[in-house]
């Protein structure tokens, strides 16, 4: 896992970007790379991305424009236009465990993932983002933050010192987390919620939205409240995640980072 903006030295190619979805993650995500590419000329910069449309499995979307941006087909089309990079940018806390599956259905190495962070965020030099991962508007990592691949973090969210987030879990807008605090694959942490310093978010899990965390969530439950407690277990998309990762690896740390692509 390297820097967050690629290289530190040479010009960066201009190349294609896929958003694989059209609802609204992959419409901000779309938006925020026209805001980095805008803001890339501003600064007498070539654009890393040329946002060549959204990719999508519904197909009453496929040929029309989303937000001016065309839908040019289903999600498997990432294999007829190999030269184009890619990003998925689905998933809602009625199934947060989408991007995973779908991640798993394209089967792509991981050097088609882009990584794409607005504009606005502040990422520290200390601090490491894995392939496909998305980092949208005023978002902080303070220092020495490691986020996996696949990670959706939302506007405003605050990553302090020594956080780890595991690959596909997503941060909703607003999220705050202490230092040292570990978030689990595929965990999912509802909008404003508040995560006290070295508390661990288990995998799979669901914190509701404006919670206030202060002791550590077991994988694959549901807790809301302030302080936030047991609500239920979570649905059953995220408990199936949860249950063929045990089985297929057997125990493992509740997160893993992989490798920054640009």
């Amino acid at each position: 896992m390297t820097a967050p903006n690629g290289p530190a030295t040479g010009a960066v190619p201009t190349e294609d970007l896929l958003v694989v979805g059209a609802g609204g993650f992959a419409r901000e995500t779309a938006q925020a790379v026209r805001d980095a590419g805008a803001a890339d000329r501003e600064r007498g910069r070539t654009p890393r991305w040329r946002l060549a449309g959204h990719l999508d499995d519904d197909p009453a979307l496929h040929g029309r424009d989303v937000d001016g941006v065309p839908v040019l087909g289903g999600c498997d089309l990432v294999h007829g236009l190999p030269a184009a990079r890619v990003v998925v940018c689905v998933g809602s806390p009625r199934d947060y465990a989408v991007r995973a599956r779908l991640v798993r259905r394209l089967a792509l190495p991981e050097s088609r993932y882009a990584t794409v962070v607005h504009p606005t965020a502040a990422v520290s030099a200390s601090s490491a983002l894995g392939a496909g991962s998305v980092l949208l508007a005023h978002c902080v990592l303070t220092a020495a933050v490691r986020v996996g691949a696949h990670v959706a973090v939302m506007p405003h969210a605050v990553l302090t010192h020594d956080d780890t987030v595991g690959d596909f879990a997503t941060l909703a807008s607003g999220v705050r987390l202490g230092g040292g605090v570990r978030l689990g694959r595929g965990a999912y942490v509802g909008a404003g919620a508040l995560v006290r310093e070295y508390t661990t978010v288990g995998a799979w899990s669901l914190t509701g939205m404006g919670s206030t965390v202060l002791a550590d969530v077991p994988p694959g439950e549901v807790w809301a409240g302030s302080p936030a407690r047991r609500l239920r277990e979570a649905g059953g998309p995220a408990l199936d995640e949860l249950r063929a990762e045990g089985e297929e690896t057997g125990p493992r740390p509740e997160t893993r980072m992989g490798s920054t692509v640009g």
